[in-house]
């Protein structure tokens, strides 16, 4: 009887399996959003691996498959990922596409170009920076193209899941995509997005009363990765030895840093891990600048409905560390 039994007993399970969508994302942040929304009731395959760069990641054939078969795709955008627009077209071309930084309301800062943000000012808690960031609070989306703010990868700053006010609103698009394409699981999609939202804002503000003890405090940033971080608790960054992971710093550059860091007290300068440290002695000889390791991809984190939370605690206490190091 049983040898009977279990064969309909596998066929039952895998058919409540397959009612859930099959769903493809690009990041291990989003993948982090999406399975926060899904809960216990499936997966999400994750196209790039950990550790890897979107920018420039060329689809390898598990990969691929992962798109062909997926229901929906959930990504970023063009401007974090460009090989990944075609792809999206011929592989996934019966998938919907979701892409974050087209849903309403998200923000969108453009890339910073200069390699100082702000002149040291002790006298001033709110230096003067290279961006207004009320401004761009106000007018989330920039579509003007051609902007003066070009970048190798795009029109703007491609790091904006690094904003909880994104993933806020990015947590309410997944659950409405999901209970369209599932309806029998609406509720649980419903519920399990509120309940992620709750912990997004949690993290939140623990991140910020973790960051206010060192308001005001400058630092540098080894490549510029942590914008929406820095708008949405308030941050300081005097600059940006690098504008990308995929660039090198010019004579220029590096001696406008240097000139800015001869008049600064800054100490701390923050390091995707793997990056090659050897331009920090030219703009810092005597060694005083204290390296902390802030991976805006979580690579180190485990995958599952409590990345994200985590991801914002983790780069928010090696912020805090290092600004508040030797104080």
């Amino acid at each position: 009887m049983l040898r009977l039994l279990l064969p309909i007993f596998i066929t039952c399970t895998s058919a409540a399996v397959a009612d859930v969508p099959r769903i493809a994302t690009d990041i291990a942040p989003v993948q982090g959003l999406v399975a926060a929304v899904l809960g216990d009731l499936g997966d999400a395959a994750l196209v790039v691996p950990k550790g890897t760069s979107p920018h420039d990641h060329a689809l390898r054939p598990s990969e691929a498959r992962q798109l062909q078969s997926a229901d929906l795709v959930v990504w970023i955008g063009p401007d974090l990922m460009p090989n990944l627009a075609k792809p999206l077209e011929t592989l996934a071309s019966t998938a919907r596409i979701l892409t974050l930084s087209d849903v309403p309301g998200s923000l969108l800062l453009s890339n910073r170009t200069a390699a100082v943000f702000a002149l040291p000012d002790p006298d001033t808690s709110h230096p003067e920076a290279d961006h207004d960031h009320k401004d761009e609070a106000a007018e989330p989306r920039d579509t003007e193209a051609g902007s003066d703010h070009a970048h190798p990868v795009g029109g703007h700053d491609p790091h904006l899941w690094l904003d909880p006010g994104n993933a806020l609103i990015w947590l309410d698009a997944i659950h409405a995509q999901l209970a369209d394409l599932d309806p029998e699981h609406a509720a649980a999609y419903a519920e399990n997005a509120a309940r992620a939202k709750a912990a997004v804002t949690s993290a939140a503000e623990a991140a910020r009363t973790r960051l206010a003890a060192s308001a005001g405090r400058q630092y540098l940033s080894l490549h510029d990765a942590y914008q929406y971080f820095e708008h949405a608790f308030d941050l300081h960054p005097l600059g940006a030895v690098s504008l990308s992971d995929a660039t090198s710093p010019g004579p220029s550059r590096l001696a406008a840093l240097r000139d800015v860091m001869a008049r600064s007290d800054v100490r701390c300068v923050l390091a995707e891990p793997g990056a090659a440290l050897g331009f920090l002695t030219a703009l810092d000889p005597a060694s005083r600048l204290r390296v902390a390791e802030v991976d805006p991809m979580g690579a180190a984190i485990p995958p599952g409905p409590e990345f994200y939370p985590t991801l914002i605690s983790d780069t928010a206490d090696r912020i805090a560390d290092c600004l508040m190091t030797g104080s």
